[in-house]
């Protein structure tokens, strides 16, 4: 009896196992993307961070000269813009590329253990690190070169950052399950993203904003999101318009969404 209870206690709880082999399944997932996206040809996986930065370098040195009434000692172009469009980065390729999942992943649900979810949060990670590394570069870069200082809440940034992190894979998985009942809808999820661009905050603070225009941007969580990023980045930038359990309101109810409609087009996903 003695012998029974011990081995009984010895072995790790049922969630424990369930979480380390859903761990192995998107580890898989992860590396399987990697492979089929970047091969090991030249850089290979280091693609992963340089494909962003190579975009955020761009977008750096076309306003390194920018001055304007709206920056200030603290608050510069070249961190300003670095910042933003990191982010966005992140935004845009989780969200895009969870358009197609299915199709290109769609062998892969013959085996029990793999889900939806699991493909897409494997990509998310996958983004998500080259994201948030190509962030670290950049700000450590533009440090070195004089054009911008370390972040002044560093607490505050990554807290924006993974506040995008769960948008954006809330989206993924609501775009997933539309796209792929409705191809028609996979074709608008592009131009959709570059028209976002504009409308994110991603390269202006809401309080340049002129009234209604501010009032209004003051709702919308994806700028909420850049507030709180540069609020983290800039001593002198201000959250104000960061609400943060209006936020999270936003990303639970999209999360049950997102959840219900995947799990609505895995039951009527047919593999021949």
């Amino acid at each position: 009896m003695t012998d029974q209870s011990s081995e009984t206690f010895s072995e790790p709880p049922w969630f424990a196992r369930g979480l380390a082999i859903q761990a192995r399944v998107i580890g898989a997932l992860i590396m399987r993307e990697l492979h089929t996206r970047y091969g090991r040809e030249n850089v290979g996986y280091l693609w992963v961070v340089l494909e962003p930065m190579m975009l955020a370098v761009a977008i750096a040195f076309a306003r390194s000269g920018s001055k304007g009434a709206d920056y200030t000692d603290d608050i510069r172009p070249v961190p300003f813009v670095v910042c933003g469009y990191c982010v966005f980065i992140l935004f845009r390729s989780v969200v895009s590329r969870s358009e197609g999942t299915l199709e290109s992943n769609g062998p892969m649900l013959y085996h029990r253990m793999v889900s939806v979810f699991d493909m897409l949060f494997a990509r998310l990670v996958l983004e998500a690190s080259g994201a948030g590394t190509t962030l670290a570069i950049m700000i450590c870069f533009i440090t070195v070169l004089g054009y911008g200082s370390l972040p002044a809440r560093p607490l505050d940034l990554i807290a924006g950052f993974m506040a995008m992190v769960w948008f954006s894979f809330s989206l993924s998985m609501i775009i997933c399950a539309i796209t792929h009942e409705n191809r028609t809808a996979g074709r608008l999820v592009h131009p959709v993203m570059y028209l976002t661009l504009p409308l994110s905050g991603c390269f202006y603070q809401i309080s340049w904003l002129p009234e209604p225009f501010r009032g209004w941007m003051s709702w919308f969580p994806l700028a909420e999101i850049f507030e709180q990023v540069r609020y983290g980045e800039f001593s002198s930038a201000t959250n104000q318009y960061v609400k943060p359990l209006y936020l999270i309101g936003w990303f639970m109810a999209l999360t049950w969404v997102g959840m219900v409609a995947i799990k609505h087009v895995r039951n009527n996903v047919h593999l021949s």
